[in-house]
């Protein structure tokens, strides 16, 4: 078997099934999608341990237990639209795209969506649309999307994003200070927004016109 293989399967079974993942599409995506193509080849041999890791521009890659819990948390069945705030890596928007229809995914470093779109076009990710911009503001000409997902920490819940949210649909976010966040999950259902508390987490900076300054 190849050793990236063994290393995605033990990471399922050591830091997904024995702690709070039970949806088996999360499961099966995060089984399949080779995390190690998304981050530096120096780093490959790290790429399934239980850490984030660097990815230049001073961003990072998720530790693959909060990239399943914050999808799981999405409750995706196959036929959604969703939309993705901080594409990074790629990674999430990759286990994304094993689960619903569309996935549009927004990231405001050039340098990182490049690699990122390279990535996808080797893995033949077709159902994956980027672009370079303020992901705070969203991306309205896609709307309304069935699930958001911002995997930066921002001190609010940008307003366009609510906006941008279908009814029903579900948006999860750290939301706090630069130093730690709490993950929120918003519900949007026939006109009301609920909002739950999940997990203290700490994610890099949500960056744009309703997130942090540079």
């Amino acid at each position: 078997m190849d050793p990236y293989e063994t290393g995605r399967l033990r990471m399922v079974q050591e830091q997904l099934l024995s702690r709070d993942i039970f949806d088996k599409r999360t499961i099966k995506a995060m089984s399949e999608v080779p995390r190690h193509l998304f981050v530096d080849d120096a780093m490959r041999g790290r790429a399934y341990g239980d850490h984030p890791l660097p990815i230049g521009a001073g961003q990072t890659i998720s530790q693959p237990y909060i990239v399943a819990y914050m999808t799981q948390a999405l409750h995706l069945q196959g036929d959604e639209k969703v939309l993705e705030i901080g594409t990074g890596s790629g990674y999430q928007a990759a286990i994304l795209s094993r689960m619903c229809d569309k996935v549009y995914t927004v990231e405001r470093v050039d340098s990182l969506l490049a690699e990122a779109r390279r990535i996808f076009d080797k893995l033949r990710y077709y159902n994956i649309r980027s672009k370079l911009d303020d992901g705070t503001l969203g991306w309205a000409e896609y709307s309304p999307y069935d699930a958001i997902i911002v995997t930066a920490g921002g001190p609010t819940i940008p307003q366009p994003l609510i906006d941008q949210l279908a009814d029903p649909g579900r948006l999860i976010i750290p939301v706090g200070d630069q130093h730690v966040q709490v993950l929120q999950l918003l519900e949007k259902k026939e006109g009301k927004v609920e909002v739950t508390n999940l997990a203290g987490v700490r994610f890099v900076d949500l960056v744009g016109e309703y997130g942090w300054d540079k």
